[in-house]
């Protein structure tokens, strides 16, 4: 029934290994993604009978409850082999993921074929991180189904859409509840901060707007790691967040690539020109093993595919150092190729570290590649025709090396001559740059990298030549733009290999993503290529969000009044958020902002629960005053860029002038009157080897310990920090948030994301002009927002003052490093937190906090003025955040980078 194996161009996985070490290995073909002509040839193979058969039991996706309910008790008694009298919350859960699983599958299948049968231009988008969340409630979300049941009284019910409610009603019967049954999923280990959820989002808009996409990514075995707070200090633990496996992912066994590392270049002795095919001869080879993660649209059949890569030795065990005692090193294999996706982000203050990351880097690289460029070859189209059939979106530097393997694969696998080649690759490739700090930007040293990649390396060296060769002919006389805009760096210890440099000349488009950060690249981190291939090459799309995790999602009280309130009830607003305009009309009624408040209070109730779990069941927020207690939040990635430290020396100073104040005989309510009700929170990792991010966050848990513990304030201050923050965490943090930070010094943060998350359940924003926060600004007004601090042309004068000239620390700010200096809160060791006050007082306050401390306290008593004195505005201000905020969604970034890089198209039904 089924034809030979090699009668099919389609899946490469290794069989054997070579004969000797200058062989490839050899590969066989697999029958997946089949093309029309081979359905047609292998369908005609197939006996009349074994088609009946298969088509009698073809397997069909569940439609109502009652067929739901059959699915979830078959994957409990089957798949789990469990029954009624032992299937617990996490069964239950597993066995309601395998069923909506299913019904996703059916339609992964019939979208790859829709694709395959069509043969549109792909997308293709590499990122290190994709930090996915829970996906059990977000597929409920997206997925639809018609439910046809009868209900107890025999009367027929029909429901379009809301999977989520029928869900629930279902396992509501069968014994237990949707929430509980969401808490068991353990958060995918796939990312860390916003680079992770942003690819989440864009993953999600593809599926919605219907567009030819893959993702890829690498499936970490262990996260980034598991943030606990002890004593106050941040310690990192492995994140087993595959403890229990995980029931969304699809094992393909029969999708594997060979990855070769070390070794040397071998060529024939008729040419010896690094530009001529060449021979790479690794000295190490592992096995890259995918995993594939369905993601459903929204109100689509589209389901499109995330694949991620494992790393697996080509031999796990060697039986013969097993026999002679060696037992250690007989799985030596095997734990070197595992390390390669074992975390995300490997500390690399180390040499050991560094070549880890690089080399987890062209793991997912050359794996993604291959698996590419098999499904391109099975179109027999000619090579010339690549740049029209795909499109790679680098998502930041990290996947640059994709750029020189695609190279390579050419000109040493395929032939090509290496310009025909380079400019395939050129046309194919766009880079997302996602910073303006210098300091910020990748580099490899050169010997590392020739040590690991060395074609590699003969190709770098190759691509930076023909480019200063153009730079030179473009500007013959200017000599120090040519070590500038070098792809090697010459200057320092050793050469380094400037990756971003690398990512631009590779691309055909490179994108700013905040407009602010686009014009910023432009102007300073990146003018010598904007002078040399001028500004046409250079655009900017925006970040956005997905509205369907980040307000239905995230906020089903407040989608509930949004949907009621628009006569929406299938909530096809999700799907055009400019319908949110209008709720404008109802900013000042007094009954919808009475509404609007209570979903607020509801969701820092919940929060509030949240804070209490975690504090060993106590309570720190006073639920009495919820109404008049101000929920500031400010959680992210912890960096001093980000100014987390700002927020706490505001803290710090609010504390001691309530402490000045009851001094001089002020009454608690006279305290109140001047500082009212607050409580701040923050949440966020800092990388393992960031010293001064980790003193900042055990100086945010020092200050808690002190205000918390003051009787003498009672419940007027409280400080919370969240740890293991997370995508679950942020979904029960940002709707509870009266106010969000995002307060980077003016130039620094290219976008953020967070802030449009805040925006978009009704926080207001207090921040520096800096990344979106202009365009929010824009969108929403800007007497909806808080503004505060310099601006982004002022910063580099500041930093040279603070450098040559003596430049005054306010007032009150020396009050609070005085504090800090004194022990106050590190009595056991008074000197502890000195480095983070040094950097102010000491070392040019490069962050500049001193410059805006007065800007930010003053605006922090404007805020404090409107939430307790004037709460119908502030109501307001909420209300008309969420009304403007549709320029956001992550579906309108999918449509510019379709339109404007991609040159993509839609595929519907």
């Amino acid at each position: 029934m089924v034809p030979p194996t090699n009668s099919s161009t389609t899946n490469d996985m290794i069989t054997e290994e070579p004969a000797s070490p200058h062989q490839i290995p050899r590969l066989t073909r697999r029958l997946t993604g089949f093309l029309p002509q081979e359905i047609k040839a292998i369908d005609a193979t197939i006996p009349l009978k074994s088609r009946a058969l298969w088509n009698k039991h073809q397997v069909k996706k569940f439609e109502n409850a009652d067929q739901f309910e059959g699915r979830f008790i078959d994957h409990v008694e089957t798949t789990l082999a469990r029954s009624l009298y032992n299937c617990d919350d996490l069964a239950a859960y597993e066995a309601t993921s395998m069923a909506i699983r299913d019904n996703l599958t059916i339609d992964w299948n019939k979208t790859q074929q829709k694709f395959t049968t069509r043969d549109p231009k792909r997308i293709y988008y590499l990122s290190l991180e994709f930090l996915m969340g829970r996906a059990l409630d977000n597929a409920l979300i997206n997925m639809e189904v018609e439910d046809n049941t009868t209900d107890v009284n025999g009367s027929k019910k029909t429901e379009s859409g809301n999977t989520r409610d029928m869900v629930s009603r279902s396992l509501n019967e069968l014994g237990f509840k949707l929430e509980d049954v969401i808490e068991q999923e353990r958060d995918a280990g796939l990312g860390n901060g916003g680079l992770g959820r942003l690819a989440a989002c864009f993953i999600d808009s593809m599926a919605t707007e219907n567009i030819p996409a893959w993702g890829y990514g690498l499936r970490y075995e262990y996260g980034i790691f598991s943030q606990k707070i002890i004593d106050g200090y941040q310690v990192e633990t492995p994140d087993y967040w595959l403890n229990f496996g995980n029931a969304w992912e699809i094992e393909r066994n029969e999708v594997q690539f060979p990855v070769t590392f070390y070794g040397y270049v071998d060529r024939s002795e008729k040419s010896t020109s690094t530009l001529a095919p060449s021979q790479w001869i690794g000295g190490e080879r592992v096995l890259a093993c995918a995993y594939d993660f369905p993601v459903p649209g929204y109100k689509t059949s589209n389901v499109n595919n995330l694949r991620l890569w494992k790393a697996k030795p080509t031999t796990e065990f060697d039986f013969a150092k097993f026999n002679s005692g060696d037992y250690q090193n007989s799985v030596e294999q095997q734990q070197r190729a595992e390390s390669i996706t074992a975390c995300l982000y490997p500390n690399d203050n180390f040499e050991q570290g560094k070549e880890l990351r690089l080399k987890q880097q062209y793991f997912w690289c050359s794996a993604s590649l291959h698996d590419i460029i098999r499904r391109y070859k099975k179109t027999k189209r000619p090579w010339s025709e690549f740049p029209d059939q795909v499109a790679i979106q680098l998502n930041d530097t990290h996947p640059t090396l994709a750029v020189v393997e695609l190279q390579r694969i050419l000109v040493d696998l395929e032939k090509l001559d290496w310009h025909e080649a380079w400019k395939i690759v050129t046309a194919t490739f766009a880079y997302t740059n996602h910073t303006v700090m210098q300091e910020a930007l990748e580099k490899w040293p050169v010997g590392l990298f020739g040590h690991l990649l060395p074609r590699h390396l003969e190709i770098i060296y190759d691509i930076n030549w023909f480019f200063l060769q153009d730079v030179a002919k473009k500007f013959p006389k200017d000599v120090d733009l040519l070590s500038r805009i070098s792809i090697i760096e010459e200057g320092g210890q050793e050469r380094q290999i400037r990756m971003a440099f690398l990512a631009i000349v590779g691309s055909h488009k490179v994108n700013g993503v905040a407009e602010l950060h686009s014009e910023l690249i432009k102007t300073t981190i990146f003018s010598d290529f904007v002078k040399f291939f001028g500004p046409s090459k250079f655009t900017n799309v925006t970040n956005g969000i997905t509205p369907r995790r980040w307000l239905k999602g995230a906020n089903p009280e407040l989608d509930k009044l949004i949907s009621e309130t628009l006569k929406d009830p299938q909530c096809n607003y999700l799907l055009d958020m400019p319908e949110l305009t209008k709720l404008n009309a109802l900013a000042d009624d007094k009954t919808f902002q009475k509404k609007w408040y209570k979903v607020k209070k509801d969701n820092k109730i919940r929060l509030a629960d949240l804070i209490k779990k975690l504090n060993g069941g106590v309570d720190i927020i006073d639920r009495e005053h919820i109404d008049d207690t101000l929920f500031d939040v400010q959680v992210k990635r912890i960096h001093e860029y980000k100014r987390q430290q700002l927020n706490v020396f505001g803290v710090i100073y609010r504390y001691l002038a309530m402490k000045t104040m009851i001094a001089n005989g002020a009454s608690l309510d006279e305290v109140e009157d001047k500082f009212p009700r607050k409580v701040s929170i923050f949440g966020g990792k800092s990388a393992p080897g960031y010293y001064m991010a980790k003193l900042i966050i055990k100086l945010i848990n020092s200050v808690a310990d002190v205000v918390n513990n003051d009787v003498e304030i009672g419940s007027l201050l409280k400080v919370v920090f969240i740890p293991e923050y997370n995508v679950s965490k942020a979904e029960i943090i940002i709707p509870a948030s009266d106010l969000s930070e995002h307060i980077s010094t003016a130039g620094t943060e290219a976008s953020g994301t967070s802030n449009m998350k805040f925006v978009m359940n009704g926080g207001l924003i207090i921040g520096t002009v800096d990344g979106a926060n202009v365009e929010i600004t824009r969108e929403i007004g800007e007497d909806n927002i808080f503004l505060f601090g310099n601006l982004s042309e002022n910063v580099e004068d500041l930093r040279y003052n603070h450098q040559y000239q003596d430049t005054p620390i306010p007032e009150d700010l020396e009050k609070v490093l005085a504090h800090i200096e004194e022990g106050n809160f590190s009595p056991e060791n008074p000197n502890e937190f000195q480095p983070i006050v040094d950097t102010i007082k000491s070392h040019g306050d490069y962050y500049l906090c001193s410059d805006d401390f007065e800007s930010y306290i003053a605006t922090q008593e404007l805020v404090d003025q409107v939430f307790h004195k004037q709460r119908d505005e502030w109501t307001k201000k909420s209300i008309l955040s969420v009304a403007n905020c549709g320029f956001f969604s992550s579906d309108r970034c999918i449509q510019e980078y379709s339109e404007t890089i991609w040159n993509v198209e839609p595929i519907k039904k």
